[in-house]
């Protein structure tokens, strides 16, 4: 299968190019050049599949011209040693919990599915490759995790500086090795930039053979479309029209989501839930789509102001806004209101939501205000205690330090302060 660039789709490359590339010459993102459903039977049986067996039937045919079989079965038991698990809130309600990962976040998946398809690539190769990625927040973590002694690549991550949690920042400062940390002084918007300056400087491109781990990059976004298959699995049974609530803030996951539709599982909306920055929930009420400075939250993951994949979602429904409201919703909201349903769903419930799957929850209750009879499950994307601030300030209480998390916490941080551009350039040049 070949991958075209959304700006141009006369430039194609193979799976094996794209994810090497990370991002197509002409600055536009790679796109498969055909989505083919599974066979109807796949879904009609899916419980009696194994996660393993639903990933490779999933993703084989994006990726086999490039990994044989037996390879991608050992990518894919790499990648998927850990559980998602559907658990019911209230009635009709659900989360799909995916913070069960070595960095308790749901970009476990992607990192290390990209990191183990780069392994895979790199053997033979004498030019180390080196990630360049951005993050908001739990991306940092899981790539560093997912790329920690990778022989052949070298990880620089940027992250805005004051704008992560304390675990967060732990979980890329803290690893060494094969992995750097870049604190920038701005917000994540800033560290996007500057990701994709350096991908266009050809005198770094000359120097270095660069890749990306954002979501940009096909082997990080693709390979999240499992746990939606996962999730189906699980909520089958249920006999309802299945709705997903996404928390979204460069809009990967949702976008993958979207692919496991094309593929046929039978979901036929999503919600796209935001906080303030909300660029998407205004598009899709006025079908203009206006970048805005990144606001930020205590949801800091989604404070994204221009969401790089939302091209890929506008390119999967024809770039047809009455088409593309068939099947997707979204919604926006404050972090008052995020903060007042944590404190509801706690009291009524039990459960702990993280700022994030709070949105998530939001998102999917306003819906099912106008679509009563769906079975609504939002996707809890990282574990609480991620936001051990938040959680205590909001609810009065303190989860559980899990072991994944204990292992850094009184590790000594460490990371490179930079301002503008030209320091991450001079630092690239120079190692």
């Amino acid at each position: 299968m070949k991958f075209y660039s959304l700006n141009n789709q006369n430039i194609q490359a193979s799976f094996k190019e794209v994810v090497i590339a990370g991002i197509a010459p002409d600055k536009g993102l790679y796109f498969p050049e055909s989505i083919t459903p599974l066979p109807a039977d796949f879904f009609e049986n899916i419980e009696e599949l194994s996660n393993h067996e639903i990933a490779f039937q999933a993703i084989h045919q994006f990726v086999n011209e490039d990994i044989p079989d037996g390879a991608l079965k050992e990518i894919i038991a790499n990648t998927l040693d850990f559980d998602f698990p559907v658990v019911d809130i209230e009635e009709n309600v659900a989360t799909l919990e995916l913070f069960h990962g070595p960095t308790m976040a749901f970009k476990d998946v992607g990192a290390r599915f990209m990191a183990n398809c780069l392994g895979y690539f790199s053997q033979g190769e004498k030019q180390d490759v080196t990630v360049l990625v951005a993050t908001s927040g739990d991306t940092g973590g899981a790539v560093a995790n997912g790329f920690l002694e990778v022989d052949g690549v070298k990880v620089v991550i940027l992250y805005p500086s004051g704008k992560v949690s304390e675990i967060q920042e732990k979980q890329l400062t803290t690893l060494g090795q094969n992995i750097e940390a870049m604190e920038v002084d701005g917000v994540f918007d800033d560290c996007q930039r500057m990701v994709k300056t350096a991908f266009l400087d050809s005198d770094i491109t000359n120097h270095k053979k660069l890749t990306s781990a954002n979501s940009i990059n096909v082997a990080r976004w693709l390979p999240q479309l499992f746990y939606f298959l996962f999730a189906y699995k699980q909520a089958k049974s249920k006999g309802k029209e299945i709705v997903f609530s996404v928390p979204s803030g460069n809009f990967g996951n949702i976008c993958a989501g979207m692919v496991a539709q094309k593929l046929g599982m039978p979901v036929k909306h999503f919600v796209a839930s935001t906080n303030v920055n909300d660029v998407v929930p205004k598009f899709m009420e006025n079908g203009v789509y206006k970048p805005m400075s990144s606001i930020a939250t205590i949801s800091n993951a989604m404070d994204v102001g221009d969401p790089s994949n939302f091209v890929r979602i506008r390119h999967m429904h024809k770039n047809d806004l009455e088409t593309l409201k068939e099947h997707l919703s979204s919604y926006a909201f404050t972090d008052e209101a995020t903060r007042a349903v944590m404190k509801e769903v706690y009291s009524k419930t039990g459960y702990v939501m993280d700022p994030h799957g709070a949105v998530g929850y939001l998102g999917l209750k306003e819906y099912q205000k106008s679509h009563p009879d769906t079975y609504g499950i939002f996707l809890e994307t990282a574990h609480p205690v991620k936001f051990l601030d938040v959680v205590e300030d909001t609810l009065g209480l303190s989860p559980e330090i899990p072991p994944q998390i204990i292992r850094v916490m009184h590790k000594q941080k460490k990371s490179h302060q930079i301002s503008e551009y030209e320091n991450l350039k001079s630092y690239l040049l120079d190692t």
